[in-house]
């Protein structure tokens, strides 16, 4: 007794529905493991790169406890030391908020699929990158500026001191 059913056609919304990661439940752990461990190694270094060139100054830096003045060339190494530093912390955040949101993109479901072709990410380019927003095609895509990045929206500055955020 089968019944006749009538073909509805859906309108499409808005917002495009995301697909879901056909990751299995063990590579999604796996995953999300290399990423906690990753976010740990950057807020150490972020931890130890502040310490070490940022807090100090040059008296503790350099044991000099003379009140002689500073040569204006240290001056300049100096400045050029917390700039370079400044710099490498600038990319370990950048490194960091790309955890970040891959953390939030297993919790989402979304995991391992790009967000430029909806297309399942390899799991060698995720092994290699376990932040990877894209897949290769789309990132040569990006780089190459045959298509623009999606803007997000930058996060109010935080504190990355614990990983109370993110549950093991």
């Amino acid at each position: 007794m089968a019944k006749n059913r009538k073909k509805t056609t859906k309108k499409k919304t808005g917002s495009p529905r995301k697909k879901k990661s056909r990751l299995s439940a063990a590579n999604i752990e796996h995953f999300k493991q290399l990423l906690l461990q990753k976010r740990r190694e950057i807020i150490s270094n972020v931890n130890e790169m502040e310490d070490e060139t940022l807090k100090k100054s040059r008296l503790d830096a350099s044991g000099d406890l003379s009140s002689m003045p500073i040569h204006m060339a240290d001056i300049g190494t100096d400045n050029y030391e917390q700039e370079f530093a400044l710099g490498l912390m600038d990319s370990e955040r950048k490194l960091l908020r790309e955890t970040d949101d891959a953390l939030q993109r297993i919790e989402e479901g979304t995991y391992g699929i790009c967000e430029g072709t909806g297309k399942q990410i390899p799991k060698a380019r995720l092994e290699a990158q376990p932040w990877a927003r894209y897949c290769i095609e789309y990132a040569r895509m990006l780089e190459q500026g045959l298509v623009r990045e999606q803007e997000r929206p930058m996060p109010e500055l935080q504190d990355y001191g614990n990983d109370d955020d993110f549950e093991e």
